[in-house]
């Protein structure tokens, strides 16, 4: 969305389609699950009375387009990409074949999940974490707006705490809103990681991915 309202930006693109080539020239398979609340949020869509089904519809529909915007770009810079939709739609791009998506990344190419998991009800933080769990991924990076997992909003609450590391109770028991309770429960169980960083930062993921950068690590046991 870069500095618009809403909508895809070129330069955001561009920018985050950077810091993924960088990443994957050091060797690191990648995929990725992008959201859609740029273009629509499905609980928004339910605030406003839409029916909670085709409003979590009408989301994942927006993932699809930000997937494509994404690939593109990112195939402008040289990476080569497959988008696969959890929702079929093959005039645009591949459904969802885990074995597929597999192939696709011994080959090199950055894996781009779309829609979601399918179903309604379950957000992008639930779809990333059961693709993590489903590629086999050793860890599930999630770029947000600030540099790590906070007690409140840094945003709005100045004083807010900001945590290296966190076990999954903590997030859970905490309440802290940095992924739903689904996605923790599930990378949990399935032993992977996730470390909370920047989209924002320049050059982070690669930082981060090197053990170097800012970000909070939430594991089953908290780092000393």
């Amino acid at each position: 969305m870069g500095n618009q309202e809403f909508g895809l930006e070129t330069t955001a693109m561009e920018r985050i389609a950077q810091e993924i080539k960088t990443v994957c020239d050091m060797g690191v398979e990648v995929c990725l699950v992008i959201g859609g609340g740029n273009i629509f949020r499905g609980i928004a869509g339910v605030a406003a009375g839409l029916e909670r089904s085709s409003a979590d519809h009408m989301g994942m529909l927006a993932t699809v387009i930000n997937a494509l915007g994404v690939q593109s770009v990112l195939e402008a810079n040289g990476t080569p990409t497959r988008v696969l939709s959890a929702i079929p739609m093959q005039t645009v791009c591949e459904p969802y074949i885990r074995r597929r998506a597999m192939r696709h990344m011994e080959k090199g190419r950055v894996v781009i999940f779309a829609a979601g998991t399918g179903n309604p009800f379950f957000t992008t933080d639930t779809a990333a974490a059961l693709r993590a769990a489903e590629m086999n991924c050793d860890a599930l990076f999630k770029g947000t707006q600030v540099d790590g997992v906070y007690s409140a909003d840094p945003k709005t609450h100045p004083d807010a705490e900001r945590y290296a590391s966190l076990t999954y109770r903590d997030v859970l028991t905490k309440d802290l809103k940095v992924m739903d309770a689904s996605a923790i429960s599930l990378s949990r169980e399935n032993g992977i990681p996730i470390l909370v960083f920047s989209i924002q930062t320049p050059g982070a993921f690669a930082e981060v991915i090197s053990g170097n950068g800012k970000s909070t690590i939430i594991t089953e046991m908290a780092e000393i």
